[in-house]
Formats: C-alpha cells, sequence, structure tokens
C-alpha cells in the first residue's frame, strides 16, 4: 500500500497545508527554519503511528485560532491529517477474488484523523451494485429463489433477500452467515476490516535527538518500559537488545553477564557492519559493549546497577570513548539501523519513514552517503519523508522529489511542488544543489583535464581536429576540459577534485608559479602519477605556453588579425626578441614598447582561431602536428584502457 497524498490543517503552526502529492520512493520536504517541516511529520506520524501518539485539541490546535474552536459545537469533529493512500495490485487482487473484479470503484482511498473523532473515518470507493452481483453469481440457485434475489443493489438488500428464502440451499445460508460476519454487515466497513486497516503502513518517526543514550541504568530501563516512557533514543536501544534475543532482566544475574554481552556484541556487529556500508567518513570503528557496577556516590538513576555501557572503539587510535561523545552523525547512523531494523523484522506491514532533519549533525559527504542509504537500503521497500534545509540532502538528479515548506504571514506552513513559488531562502538549498550539479557535470567529469584558462582548451580542440584529419592521434574525447581561470588556483582545484576521487591531470605553462603545489599534491597521492603536464616537455624549451605549440610566424599572425583595430601596423617577426622562448612574452614586450593602450589578452588570437578555423588550419605547419600529437599520446596514457 502506498501514500500517494496529504493534507495538514490546523495543527500547530499548519492551518493548511493544501493538499501535497508523495513520491512512491522518496519525498524531500525542504524548507528554512522554523517553517513547519518538522510540525507536517509530526500530524502525518499520528496516522497510524509504530508507537502510542495522538492529538491534544488544546496543546495542539493553532493559537490563533482558539476563539474560533472554542465556538465549534461539542461534537464537531475537527479534521488534522488528510491522507490519500493505493492499494497495490496484491491487495487489489485479493479484493477481487472475493467481491468481483469491479468492486472498487478506484484503488485509492482517505483516511483522516484529527480532533474528537475517537479514531480514524475511512472512505472507500467501492461499487456496491457490482459486488452484489458478483457475490449472486456464486450461488446455484433455483429460478424462483435466483429471482427473489435478482432485484437487490445493495448488501443489506442482498442479505434481506437472503433471510426471506424459503428453503434457502446451503451456498446462500453460507453467503448470508458471511455477509453477517461483516461488521455491521457493511461492505465498506468489511473493506476497512479486512484490506485496508490490515495493510496500512506504519509510521515511524525519528529526529536527530532520537540517539541512543551512551549508558543506560538497567533497572530504570525496566521500570520505564514497563510504564511505557521509554524515549526513541532507549527503544532503539531496546531494539538492540531484542535482536540480541537478551531481556533487560536477564543482567541481574551477574554470572550471565560474559554470555549476554557476547550476544550484544554479535547483534551490534550486524548493525555495524551495516553503517559501514554507507557511512565512508572513518570505517575505523566498533561498537563494543560493558556492564558495569554503579559508581560511589553517582545521581539517580545511576545510582542503581547494574550500568550498561556502550563505548565506541576507535582501532585507528586505539581507543575507545562513550557511544554518545562520539561523532553525533554516527551516532545517528547506528541508533537508527538499529531502531530500524527491529522494526522491519518485527513488522508485517509496510513502514513510512518520517526522517526529521537526518543529515543535521552530518559532513556534506556524509550527507551523500545519507542519501545513499536512503535510496538503496530504505527506499525500495519503504516510502521516505525527510525534512531538510542542507543542499547536500537535496538529491539534483531527483527535484521531482522536492516538496518546499513555506511558513506564511497567514495560514502557517504551506506545502508545494512548484519550486518557483518557493522564496528565495527556502530555494536556497536547492539553487546550491544544482550549482554543485553543475558544476559536476559540466566541466567536471570522471577524467578531468585542468587547463589555465579557456584559449588552451579551443587551441586542444582545434589541434586534436588537425591532428585526427592528418591521422595522427587526438585528445581522447573522455577527457573533460576544465579551464579555471588562472594558474593560482591550480593547487585548490586538484585538492578538491582529488577529494571526490576522480582522475585529475594538469597542463600548465613551464613557468606558473603553482606548479610546485601542484607537485607536492601528486606526491602526496592526491594527483595521479605523471598527471602534471608541461609544456616546455614537447617544445624542446626550458620554458613554454602553450602558445608554443604552434609555429611562431603562424600565432604572430592570429594576434595581428585579433588587434588589427589597435595596431597602426602588424607585428613583424623582426620585432620579436628570439631569445626569450615564450612567444606570448615576445608579444607583450612590444605592446609595451609601442605603448599600445590595450593589454595583450591570451583569448583574442584564440578566438579568431576559432572564427576563422576552416582557412587557417590548413596552414598550421606538420611540426606543430608532431608536437601536438606528442601532448595528446602523453595526456591520453593516464586514461584506463577501453
Amino acid at each position: 500500500m502506498q501514500l500517494v497524498k496529504a493534507q495538514v490543517t490546523d495543527y500547530r503552526s499548519v492551518e493548511d497545508s493544501e493538499i501535497f502529492d508523495v513520491e512512491e520512493d522518496v519525498t524531500c520536504l525542504v524548507g528554512k527554519n522554523e517553517s513547519g517541516k518538522t510540525t507536517l511529520l509530526q500530524a502525518l506520524f499520528r496516522l497510524n503511528p509504530v508507537e502510542p501518539a495522538g492529538f491534544d485539541e488544546v496543546v495542539d490546535f493553532p493559537a490563533r485560532k482558539t476563539r474560533e474552536r472554542k465556538q465549534l459545537p461539542a461534537n464537531k469533529r475537527i479534521p488534522v491529517v488528510r491522507a490519500t493512500f493505493r492499494f497495490d495490485d496484491t491487495e487489489l487482487k485479493a479484493i477481487q477474488d472475493e467481491l468481483g473484479p469491479k468492486a472498487m470503484r478506484s484503488a485509492e482511498f482517505e483516511v483522516v484523523i484529527g480532533y474528537r473523532e475517537g479514531g480514524r473515518t475511512w472512505t472507500l470507493q467501492c461499487n456496491e451494485p457490482a459486488v452484489v452481483d458478483h457475490l449472486r453469481s456464486t450461488l446455484d440457485l433455483p429460478t424462483a429463489a435466483a429471482k427473489a434475489i435478482g432485484g437487490a443493489k445493495s448488501i443489506a438488500d442482498l442479505l434481506d433477500a437472503l433471510d426471506e428464502l424459503d428453503e434457502p440451499p446451503s451456498d446462500a445460508t453460507v453467503l448470508a452467515d458471511r455477509i453477517r460476519d461483516w461488521r455491521d454487515s457493511s461492505l465498506q466497513k468489511h473493506l476497512i476490516d479486512e484490506y485496508a486497516l490490515p495493510s496500512l503502513p506504519k509510521f515511524v518517526y525519528f529526529a536527530d535527538y532520537d540517539t541512543m543514550p551512551g549508558k543506560v541504568a538497567l533497572p530504570d530501563l525496566i521500570r520505564r518500559r514497563d510504564s511505557d516512557e521509554l524515549t526513541r533514543g532507549e527503544r532503539a536501544l531496546m531494539s538492540l537488545l531484542d535482536m540480541a534475543g537478551v531481556s533487560p532482566e536477564e543482567f541481574k544475574d551477574a554470572d550471565q553477564h560474559e554470555r549476554l554481552l557476547r550476544e550484544l556484541e554479535n547483534s551490534g556487529n550486524v548493525i555495524s557492519d551495516e553503517v559501514f556500508e554507507y557511512w565512508s567518513q572513518n570505517t575505523e570503528l566498533e561498537v563494543q559493549l560493558k556492564v558495569l557496577p554503579p559508581e560511589t556516590g553517582a545521581l539517580p538513576p545511576f545510582d542503581e546497577g547494574p550500568i550498561l555501557q556502550i563505548r565506541v572503539f576507535n582501532r585507528r587510535h586505539r581507543a575507545s570513548v562513550p557511544f554518545d561523545d562520539r561523532s553525533r552523525g554516527f551516532v545517528w547512523f547506528f541508533s537508527f539501523l538499529a531502531y530500524f531494523n527491529e522494526l522491519e523484522a518485527a513488522g508485517s506491514t509496510d513502514l513510512i519513514l518520517l526522517l526529521d532533519e537526518p543529515g543535521l549533525s552530518l559532513h556534506g559527504r556524509a550527507q551523500e552517503d545519507l542519501l545513499r542509504l536512503i535510496d538503496e537500503r530504505l527506499a525500495p521497500k519503504h516510502q521516505v519523508l525527510y525534512t531538510t534545509h542542507s543542499p547536500f540532502m537535496v538529491d539534483p538528479g531527483n527535484l521531482q522529489r522536492v516538496r518546499t515548506v513555506i511558513d506564511m504571514e497567514r495560514g502557517g506552513a504551506k506545502v508545494s511542488s512548484e519550486i518557483f513559488k518557493a522564496d528565495e531562502d527556502t530555494a536556497f538549498p536547492l539553487l546550491t544543489a544544482m550549482g554543485v550539479e553543475m558544476t559536476q557535470t559540466l566541466f567536471v567529469g570522471e577524467h578531468t583535464l585542468l587547463l589555465e584558462g579557456p584559449s588552451d582548451l579551443i587551441y586542444l580542440d582545434v589541434l586534436t581536429d588537425v591532428a585526427e584529419a592528418n591521422g595522427s592521434t587526438g585528445l581522447d574525447p573522455r577527457w573533460v576540459k576544465t579551464p579555471i581561470g588562472g594558474s593560482g588556483k591550480l593547487s585548490t582545484f586538484v585538492t578538491l577534485l582529488g577529494a571526490n576521487k576522480l582522475n585529475v591531470a594538469v597542463l600548465v605553462d613551464s613557468s606558473t608559479k603553482d606548479v610546485g603545489a601542484v607537485q607536492r599534491l601528486r606526491d602526496n597521492d592526491q594527483l595521479a602519477k605523471n598527471g602534471l603536464v608541461e609544456i616546455s616537455e614537447f617544445t624542446s624549451t626550458a620554458d613554454a605556453d602553450v602558445e608554443d605549440l604552434f609555429d611562431r610566424d603562424f600565432y604572430l599572425e592570429l594576434v595581428n588579425r585579433a588587434y588589427a583595430s589597435e595596431l597602426t601596423k602588424p607585428i613583424a617577426a623582426s620585432e620579436l626578441n628570439s631569445k626569450d622562448p615564450r612567444v606570448v612574452r615576445q608579444i607583450e614586450a612590444v605592446f609595451r614598447k609601442r605603448k599600445i593602450a590595450t593589454r595583450f589578452n591570451h583569448y583574442r588570437p584564440a578566438a579568431v582561431l576559432l572564427r576563422e578555423q576552416a582557412a587557417l588550419t590548413s596552414r598550421i605547419d606538420p611540426a606543430t602536428v608532431t608536437r601536438a600529437e606528442q601532448l595528446f599520446t602523453r595526456l591520453n596514457s593516464l586514461l584506463p584502457r577501453r
């Protein structure tokens, strides 16, 4: 069974959320702080909570509308949550097998819960005349009896007609008894009792602060369990005990401590193994458990033992710390999976997981781990709704999942799938997530070649075309060429991209000031071996730019074409200082000598080559093509074999 859409009204800060669709797998509620995201989840939770929860009209009804509430008749029902569910194919088939292929007018039905209702109200769209026809068709009746019940259009009419038969056949009696077994002999109530209610998903609410305690006094835990006062974090701990088949009472026998701890550690290892499938931050952790006596002078409840303590051991540092002193991110992962696994194992119905700010205490990369946990572990079996205001918890590849939550000045929190209606603050995580995605997909790939500027990109593209047209090797298209806007940014980009485990190479001018920093990154394994490629390797000079791959006279012609309007006469080769190995520096010296007001721009000659490529590429000499082929062969060698 699937939750299809919902609406929350008159609950705390939500006066009317408006109807919002729920995705079949994952729905992400995005909004700034105090926008009402938590309130929405807590209201939904009460539809069919996995643990007791209800509404308090005085506490939960919007304070601004108190006068309006008091004016309502005492017997007036006040809805809070309207939810539309849909039967799945298996559930529909079971209904049809009993009541006929046309029993349901729609696979969807509505459940409403709120104040003063004393329970849920259900609205199922059944086709009662079709059900009557189907039930009647299952009977083998004499002509007179068939005629007697032939006019029935409702279940009540059918039951009356069956009861009025003078000599009812056995199958008619069986059918009549079967209908009387339905609650109030009602088709609607039978569908609820037999199909809708048993399949209704249980709602599980879990917040960032619902984490397991680092230690508990077991006698106090027993008392709180028996009085149904456990926190959700303590329920997570009880889940761990249940998985191990251990009860808190068993720890009263000191002789059993070792055996019980071994059982608990085995269960803890099961959870830890699952955590580390998705937790990439530190895989050197393990959960340990200890049974301790109460400390002298300890305050209640820890003045009464035994005390069960959970610790996290770091194999790298060979030290352990109390569980709740550990990184909150790891604690949340472990606590949630302990709580969730026990619920999943114990329940026969589906779960709808309501995760309130699940990535709140996680690093950006760990939030990506959490998204992967949601997509790979939770969503294939259960619907997930989670709230966030973090861009790292928004999957830019699945923006259809996003619902914005905005706290309106009048009417409270509103939920919408129309992102364009969101204010700037609400939309900020979405825009940031899209920005990160665009950066990674438009300019960064699995194999990224960092270039200093856009002119380098143009020259590599043109030279690739020329080389391949001449039967030589061009640059492999798997390289994503990324201009970064200056050599000073090279080491930063290498660090960032290397952290994403991408194959990164850097093409630099031999005189680039940042080369030393990039070399150090390579030495620290943050850059692929041989991934620093200097132009001078292919020009036979100690100092070179990308422009030095070209014949000097050819490049000079590009410059003269690019600056025709600024130059009183073209620059002649005789004006260039041939002792300087870099042609760009030679050009810049002429600009200074002639006192040309315009500063020489590397991009303008490249733009000329791009615009006039058809006419100019035929004039590129074989020596240039040879140098380009050597460069491309070197870069392509850094790629894995196809």
